[in-house]
């Protein structure tokens, strides 16, 4: 069987998929654990690696769009920067996901590492979300249930001269000044500079090596994935599409987020003789859990972990249908909108990543309110 170019891609995004997965489990990285140390306890070390990861990814995004290797203000998916403005989808996407999140005790990602450590809880939560998932990519459910009133509130960016949802661009038009692609960077590399100065002020965070190493790999496998599908292998991966006789899924610039990938792989696996469904999603997700399962085996982690009670049953199952729903909704999760659609400085990333913040935070001190009153 010929090794193309379309294996090559998919390969690479899954290796990286488990650097991520491993080093994820090995440091704790969880974003769901970012907001909950941070409400609970005051610790921020979990949230400064999370913007850690961002600002790294950001900082790749300018690297390669300076040196022209990519261009992220063309087709990508999901469409970080398009024009149309869709505020609403963003915050309650990204509201229902961060309580969705919290119910079942990690964000996407997350869900997809404990898998990997033998969780069956957040196996349930999963596989739920991915039904969640599925119905929203796959079925007329978004079409009937959300589309047209998330359609008719947002806003064409175009229609005011501005081309993109860029921050730079965004400043530009609010000035009435004409795009310019050296105001995006400028103001991109203020951003990055803002985002480093708040994770290296705190000597907590630069004496921890995990929190460290956890931003920098989930940072450059970001990096790592736009440079794969958009520089040069990534054009001929196009190419190679543009001629197959059985077009493959989703051959677009695109990074790692683990949200759509769980509908594609539902629609994967209700077929699973059609190779050509399995995509840059698919990989990355099996990837993740891949490489949490061999870390768990090789430092002996691996705990099969099963529900507490029937309500711990039911916040996992509401948490994966609020994820997988809200998830698709926002366009991302905690890794896909708030590091990979951070790292274009789109307007509707850095909403989301907010709104999820919003929903998490709120989550727990009702959960906090209610647990003492109980008691």
């Amino acid at each position: 069987m010929e090794f193309t170019v379309h294996n090559q891609v998919l390969l690479a995004v899954f290796v990286i998929a488990a650097i991520m997965g491993a080093v994820a489990n090995k440091t704790n990285f969880c974003t769901m654990g970012a907001v909950s140390d941070w409400i609970n306890i005051g610790d921020t070390g979990r949230m400064r690696a999370w913007v850690f990861a961002m600002a790294v990814a950001l900082t790749g995004v300018i690297a390669l769009e300076g040196a022209g290797i990519v261009n992220l203000s063309a087709e990508t998916f999901p469409p970080y920067r398009t024009a149309n403005f869709a505020w609403l989808r963003y915050l309650l996407g990204g509201l229902m996901f961060g309580v969705g999140m919290t119910l079942a005790s990690g964000c996407g990602n997350k869900t997809l590492v404990r898998v990997g450590s033998g969780n069956l809880k957040s196996l349930t939560a999963l596989a739920i979300a991915m039904m969640g998932s599925y119905l929203m990519l796959w079925t007329p459910f978004y079409e009937k249930a959300f589309h047209p009133w998330i359609s008719a509130t947002a806003i064409n960016l175009a229609q005011h001269g501005v081309p993109t949802q860029e921050v730079g661009s965004i400043i530009s038009g609010m000035f009435g000044l004409a795009p310019s692609r050296v105001l995006n960077f400028v103001v991109a590399a203020l951003v990055a500079a803002g985002m480093y100065a708040f994770v290296f002020r705190s000597t907590d965070f630069r004496g921890n090596f995990d929190n460290i190493l956890g931003g920098a790999v989930i940072g450059l496998a970001v990096v790592a994935g736009w440079y794969l599908t958009g520089g040069a292998l990534g054009q001929a991966w196009k190419e190679y599409a543009d001629m197959a006789t059985e077009v493959p899924s989703r051959v677009q610039v695109q990074s790692y987020t683990f949200i759509s990938p769980m509908g594609d792989s539902v629609r994967y696996l209700l077929n699973p003789t059609n190779m050509s469904l399995v995509n840059f999603g698919v990989m990355a997700l099996a990837g993740v859990i891949v490489g949490s399962f061999i870390y768990a085996l090789a430092t002996r982690s691996f705990r099969v972990e099963w529900f507490a009670s029937f309500k711990d049953f039911v916040n996992h199952a509401v948490g994966g249908v609020l994820m997988g729903v809200g998830g698709v909704l926002s366009m991302g999760c905690t890794v896909g909108q708030a590091i990979t659609g951070v790292s274009t400085l789109a307007i509707g990333s850095i909403l989301t990543f907010l709104a999820i913040v919003i929903g998490s935070a709120g989550t727990m001190k009702y959960q906090y309110r209610k647990m003492t009153q109980e008691a």
